[in-house]
């Protein structure tokens, strides 16, 4: 949201107070330090009359992280949900110390990352630094609080909706943001701005399907179903990586916006209503490192079973389906050896208007539990299932849902219902511990039946108007909030019943943690190359907000995509962590779309499952360390400029270049520095260059291997993700070898490896724990 009207000038209305001077040190230890900050130089005694003053706490929860808390009035309650940090396990104490070193100067230094605080007469600032180089900082008035006129914040924020766009389509009757302290009709903000370098370039802020580089963007953190053509987004995280090599978090799960270099052009501006903000500056030294901190804070990614990783087939939304066309679709596939390892049950597996029964339609599925036990046995697939949190009114589990107050209320006491979706749709209550325990058992019920996985949908369409929680919850915080208690409640579900490392989702919403139960997809998406490209750009974003496993709708859900657009596409989809054939009104079974993308479906289906060993243990290492699988380029070049607008092509782990084609005939990416080598032909491609390639096959996408790489390959007949990598045979080949090369091996069987296999810059090679091809 703008404070400003210019540089200099505010809008009519707006009173902003910043801090100018810091006026007392309450406390100062290598715990951290605490200071008061007034908006005016105190010269006298008078000074100190009839005026606000700010407190700012500055501390450290571990190494390279320091934390900033500005508060103005403490007084108010300080409602949840709040984000869970470190759920792993709270890291070492870090190695922190506090020093002054010169007059006016105080400084708190944690690992290698220190802030400077500048506590000299009207100068108060903070500037934090990684050894000599400049991070990011404030100016002085550059933290303070904003009272804006109500009818100023309608309209004035433009991407992110808590406000403006009332998705709820509720009565304006919005007295949560009434500050009733002030004057009627005012509204706090908390405001920081943080420097913004010239040359320096914004990532992340969770999915985002525009511009991948943030920089002139305001986003605002408020989760929408609003598909991937819009500003809206269905997973948003409130977290940027800097070019620079350093993140920021905002620990606040309600709406935050970011005003990166728009309202003020050398200024990233971070706003939340209230009287407190709290933010993370996360250091490490290299913009990986950062996002790795930041996982360490709000949880790792759980490790997806391997089988996950095969090709998913879905019945699509609209379409009608029984059992005798989902078993024919699965037969066509093995036929024409295109092999399937998940089938996917969407949404009309329950009857119409009985959204979300968790029963199956009697008139499509009449034995439910024999046919997923023979499906399962006659065509070795896993089988997974569509829900979402809403219940329709028409469900058999809606009575016993109000009764027991498990879903969500109006402030009259009322459940919360509307038609959006579903016909007198009510939402369950997921801060209520016995709505939980009844929606587990009810996913509990479906997974006895013998589903495998579930698709979590929805969860962005949550009221924040005339709501209440049953712990009490503040609906603003609990609207994002919501997707990651949904998503946790369900998958701890499916871990329960399978095991550690056999627990996967397929879910669309989430916020910060919600990393921890992957697998996340991207929305609703358009049958179009621009359609496909703006898929990527939301991927790249999440994955630089700490997402490490990510898939999307193959061919796009909306619409019917043609011959070569399906074609290209499925390259893309079946190069990403996970695979998905997915639409709304038409199936997206390959032979609908010509014998070539029949042939293609075969042909990267199988290069998919003989890299499995690499994938797999790229993800194993994304479950260790937080790196995601799928990476922007500048996560992996940094220092390579090319790489910071670099948003069609990407590292598919360690070693692997993957640039999807986005025309029909043309492929266009980027080389770095090095001899890359063309994983389908061999052809070695020097960098750092651009490369346009015309008339480019149709079925090939641009894969390049890394120098300096070797990767082992599963056995060339192997049509299925999940096999002992160790014990298969694998096939050795190295890519223009510098030095030794040693190669760890999952198991594929949870977060476990193998052994490894050793290559000298020479090409011999050294198995342990592996069997290699003969």
């Amino acid at each position: 949201m703008k404070f400003t009207d210019g540089l200099w000038r505010r809008p009519t209305g707006v009173d902003y107070v910043g801090g100018v001077e810091v006026v007392e040190v309450l406390q100062e230890s290598k715990d951290g330090v605490e200071f008061i900050v007034a908006p005016k130089h105190v010269a006298s005694r008078g000074d100190t009359l009839n005026t606000p003053l700010l407190t700012v706490s500055i501390s450290s929860p571990m190494d390279d992280v320091i934390k900033v808390r500005l508060e103005h009035h403490r007084g108010g309650k300080n409602k949840g949900p709040h984000f869970e940090l470190f759920p792993d396990g709270m890291p070492a104490v870090p190695a922190t110390s506090v020093s002054r070193p010169a007059e006016g100067h105080m400084e708190f230094k944690s690992g290698s990352l220190a802030v400077d605080i500048n506590t000299g007469p009207r100068s108060y600032a903070l500037q934090f630094n990684t050894g000599d180089e400049f991070l990011c900082g404030t100016e002085p008035k550059g933290e303070g609080y904003a009272d804006v006129p109500y009818h100023l914040t309608f309209g004035q924020q433009s991407q992110s909706g808590c406000l403006s766009t009332l998705a709820d389509s509720m009565p304006r009757n919005d007295d949560f943001a009434l500050d009733t302290t002030r004057a009627t009709g005012l509204v706090r903000f908390m405001v920081t701005d943080l420097s913004l370098s010239t040359g320096e370039t914004i990532y992340g802020l969770g999915e985002r399907f525009g511009p991948f580089v943030k920089n002139g963007q305001v986003v605002g953190i408020w989760n929408q179903d609003g598909g991937t053509s819009s500003e809206q987004t269905y997973k948003n995280v409130p977290f940027y990586l800097s070019s620079k090599g350093y993140g920021v978090f905002v620990n606040h799960p309600e709406e935050v916006e970011f005003e990166v270099g728009r309202e003020k052009c050398s200024k990233v501006g971070l706003s939340v209503r209230g009287e407190c903000l709290e933010y993370f500056v996360i250091g490490g030294g290299s913009v990986k490192a950062a996002l790795q901190n930041y996982v360490r804070m709000t949880g790792r990614p759980a490790l997806p079973p391997a089988w996950t990783y095969g090709l998913y087939l879905s019945t699509s939304f609209t379409t009608s389906y029984d059992q005798k066309t989902v078993s024919g679709f699965l037969q066509e596939m093995r036929d024409r050896k295109c092999p399937v390892r998940v089938l996917h049950l969407d949404a009309f597996w329950m009857k119409r208007y009985d959204w979300c029964s968790f029963e199956f339609d009697p008139e499509t599925f009449p034995d439910p539990e024999k046919y997923l036990t023979d499906v399962k046995r006659e065509f070795g697939v896993k089988v997974c299932a569509w829900i979402n949190p809403y219940v329709s009114q028409r469900a058999r589990i809606f009575t016993e849902g109000a009764e027991n107050g498990y879903f969500l209320k109006r402030k009259n006491g009322d459940v919360w219902q509307w038609d959006e979706w579903q016909p007198g749709m009510a939402i369950v209550d997921f801060t209520n511990p016995a709505a939980c325990k009844w929606y587990a058992g009810l996913v509990q019920r479906m997974l006895d039946m013998g589903i495998d996985t579930v698709k979590t949908d929805f969860g962005e369409r949550i009221p924040h108007l005339d709501v209440v929680y049953h712990d009490g919850s503040d609906p603003r915080k609990a609207h994002n909030f919501y997707s990651l208690i949904y998503n946790k409640v369900v998958f701890e579900v499916v871990e329960k019943k399978f095991g550690k490392h056999e627990a996967a989702l397929f879910a669309r919403s989430a916020t910060a943690g919600g990393q921890r139960f992957p697998v996340h997809w991207g929305g609703d998406c358009e049958s179009t190359y621009e359609a496909m490209s703006e898929t990527l750009r939301g991927g790249l974003s999440l994955s630089a907000s700490g997402f490490a496993f990510w898939s999307h709708d193959i061919g796009g859900f909306e619409g019917h995509p043609d011959p070569v657009l399906f074609s290209r596409w499925l390259s893309f989809g079946l190069f990403s962590s996970h695979s998905r054939l997915h639409g709304s009104a038409s199936f997206r079974v390959p032979w609908n779309y010509g014998e070539d993308a029949v042939h293609i479906t075969r042909k990267m289906v199988r290069a998919k499952c003989r890299l499995m060993p690499y994938i797999y243990g790229e993800s194993l290492k994304a479950h260790e360390t937080g790196v995601p699988v799928m990476r922007a380029m500048i996560i992996e070049f940094p220092d390579d400029p090319a790489s910071t607008y670099l948003d069609k092509q990407y590292m598919f782990g360690d070693n692997l270049l993957v640039a999807p084609v986005f025309h029909d005939t043309r492929a266009d990416f980027y080389i770095p520095a090095g001899r890359w080598t063309c994983f389908w032909t061999g052809e070695v491609i020097e960098g750092p260059r651009y490369v346009r390639k015309t008339d480019y096959p149709i079925d090939q996408i641009p894969v390049f291997v890394r120098p300096n790489s070797a990767l082992l390959l599963g056995p060339e007949d192997v049509e299925m993700p999940d096999y002992d990598y160790a014990k298969a045979g694998l096939e050795v080949r190295t890519y223009e070898l510098e030095s030794e090369v040693e190669v760890k091996v999952p198991t594929g069987k949870g977060a476990k490896w193998a052994g490894s296999v050793k290559v000298t810059a020479d090409g011999k090679v050294s198995a342990n724990g592996v069997a290699l091809k003969k």
